[in-house]
């Protein structure tokens, strides 16, 4: 058996979508966004998302189309955006679905339901955020959404999850 320092099924750089692999070379903090209450709340990991100051400050997020959080975003009018850390990786990796996550993601963690959404519980930096329903439009495959921020709590953060390259990352200092 050999082992391989790469993924053995990736195909060569020349094959890849080029615009695929500028975006994986911005790289940035992983949030995890949540919407609704009880057996009706729903997340996603994202990592296309910017923040964008002003008053009201705003988040603009790439959502996949068929993506449950999409839906309950758009009933409910509001969402969490939590931003993740090291610790939470496997937590992301399960919003994502590309984890196994038995009896689904949010028994992974301990949530405090907010006015806009379950938020998780050790995380420190989040953000309760209100859907701009005019701004939702198609954006190559992904759906822009733009909501407003109505409230932020702000923490002191060790160890960002970091995504970069399609992988998570600690940061240097």
């Amino acid at each position: 058996m050999t082992i391989h320092s790469e993924h053995p099924f990736l195909p060569s750089d020349d094959d890849r979508d080029p615009v695929r692999r500028l975006r994986g070379r911005i790289g940035g903090t992983v949030s995890l966004w949540t919407a609704g209450e009880g057996i009706e709340r729903v997340g996603l990991t994202v990592s296309s998302y910017l923040v964008a100051g002003g008053n009201p400050g705003h988040i603009v997020g790439l959502l996949h189309p068929d993506a449950d959080l999409l839906e309950r975003l758009e009933e409910t009018g509001t969402a969490v955006v939590s931003l993740l850390e090291w610790r939470h990786r496997d937590l992301a990796d399960a919003f994502a679905g590309v984890r196994p996550a038995p009896g689904g993601p949010f028994r992974l963690g301990t949530w405090v339901q907010t006015p806009w959404g379950p938020r998780l519980e050790p995380a420190g930096t989040w953000a309760g955020v209100r859907l701009d329903r005019a701004s939702r439009r198609q954006v190559g495959w992904s759906v822009l959404v733009e909501t407003m921020i109505e409230h932020v709590e702000v923490a002191d953060t060790e160890q960002p999850l970091v995504h970069r390259r399609g992988r998570y990352q600690r940061p240097t200092a």
